[in-house]
């Protein structure tokens, strides 16, 4: 009798421990979140003229060739300069 006391004890102790085990496990566990969005291409990477004058960041730089028709310089869409941010000096 006593035999079978402590081994239904100990299969409900080890029941127990698995069941807590199981739980912190799975409190670990990250939340899926939503994926964040792209960010749209860099204006390097466009090699449409149109594509690249649609986007309000980026222009479309033309072709320069030299006098006998070389071409020097390849067409290709590159990101506008930043404005500089303005400073609001006052002098006291």
């Amino acid at each position: 009798m006593h035999n079978m006391f402590l081994k239904g004890l100990s299969v409900s102790a080890a029941t127990v421990a698995l069941a807590l085990f199981a739980f912190g496990a799975s409190a670990q566990e990250k939340k899926a979140t939503a994926p964040k969005p792209k960010p749209p291409a860099a204006c390097k990477t466009i090699k449409k003229e149109a594509d690249c004058k649609a986007r309000t960041d980026c222009e479309w730089v033309a072709e320069t060739k030299d006098a006998k028709g070389k071409v020097k310089t390849k067409a290709a869409c590159k990101a506008k300069p930043k404005a500089p941010a303005k400073k609001d000096e006052k002098k006291k």
